[in-house]
């Protein structure tokens, strides 16, 4: 006697994939939106490397400058910029950080190489406090090359880099930190850098036909899908105006 097949009566049911909003914070920079997909993410780390007048500090105040209009305390650590200096500097932007400085939004610490080194050590110390107290938003470090050349090895780096981003980490801030280059070709910074960085941003000044002319690249971004071409910027005014025709080779 034949068996009598029984059909499957199991309901497939399809799993809901629950999708992640991530946040992007506005660079304000013309067209590095654009090709960045609508800014940088939030609470990421940028590294933007590049050689002497490239453009690295004024790109990451203006990025300092997008955050205090639209509301968010910023902070800026450097090694090497006097404030009185940096802020004569800025005004040829129409960049008034000290407005905001006044109104506690805006801070600016002059620190040492050592001194980051021993705040790293504290676990963040007393800019840990500013950015609790003030509920900082946006970070600045310029540059962070300084603070590498303490460090003889490239393993002592490695381990002093993944302190650092551990701290920027813990802080909670969108970050952008300067690097120097440190060769004449493509590989601007030290391994262990280019891997921590949630995003590199590459800026090229370069002479061409006698005439000094920047560049811009995304070298990587994570969780973006963004342009992987090289295109020609200008210093202006306003700050940098990225022009989107890929250069030709």
């Amino acid at each position: 006697m034949k068996k009598k097949r029984v059909k499957n009566t199991r309901k497939i049911t399809k799993k809901k994939v629950k999708t992640v909003e991530i946040k992007r914070i506005s660079t304000g920079v013309e067209n590095l939106d654009k090709l960045s997909g609508d800014g940088f993410i939030e609470k990421s780390i940028t590294l933007v490397a590049g050689g002497a007048g490239s453009g690295k500090t004024i790109l990451a105040m203006q990025f300092l400058w997008e955050g205090l209009k639209e509301g968010d305390a910023c902070l800026y650590i450097t090694f090497e910029e006097h404030k009185e200096k940096s802020y004569k500097d800025f005004a040829e932007f129409n960049w008034n950080f000290e407005a905001y400085e006044k109104k506690k939004k805006f801070f600016y610490l002059e620190y040492s190489p050592e001194q980051v080194k021993s705040l790293i050590e504290e676990g963040g110390g007393t800019v840990d406090q500013l950015i609790l107290k003030y509920n900082i938003k946006r970070l600045v470090i310029d540059s962070i090359t300084s603070y590498y050349l303490l460090y003889q090895d490239e393993g002592s780096r490695k381990a002093a880099g993944l302190a650092l981003f551990e701290l920027i980490n813990q802080w909670g801030c969108t970050a952008v930190l300067t690097s120097q280059a440190v060769t004449s070709k493509d590989d601007l910074m030290t391994s262990s850098l280019e891997f921590e960085a949630d995003s590199i941003i590459l800026l090229y000044h370069f002479r061409d036909k006698g005439e000094r002319k920047r560049a811009f690249e995304i070298l990587k971004m994570r969780g973006t899908r963004h342009s992987n071409k090289t295109m020609m910027f200008d210093i202006t005014s306003n700050g940098i105006t990225i022009h989107t025709q890929q250069i030709k080779k």
